[in-house]
């Protein structure tokens, strides 16, 4: 499958995720892909779409935070490489 492309917020914890995937959806047209939560509770959200629309939903939690935000990125035109990683991660919680 190919993408635009992804957006992806790091927070820390599972229930700062959810607010974050709850107002980047609403915030523009984009998908949930997966996320991926790393020691400590760092979790990173990932979403999909078209660029416009995946950078104006990680705007939307950077200019106007539910939680504390540690990182975001926004991957215009992911790699082939990227993507098998993004959609393994998103199979491996059966999010696929």
């Amino acid at each position: 499958m190919t993408y635009g492309a992804f957006g992806l917020v790091e927070v820390l914890g599972s229930s700062n995720a959810i607010l974050v995937i709850d107002q980047m959806l609403k915030a523009s047209e984009v998908s949930f892909r997966t996320w991926h939560t790393k020691c400590g509770g760092h979790t990173t959200v990932f979403l999909s779409g078209d660029v416009a629309a995946v950078t104006a939903a990680v705007d939307s939690v950077k200019n106007n935070p539910p939680c504390e935000i540690i990182a975001s990125a926004v991957i215009s035109n992911p790699s082939g490489e990227t993507v098998r990683i993004v959609e393994e991660e998103a199979a491996k919680h059966h999010f696929a």
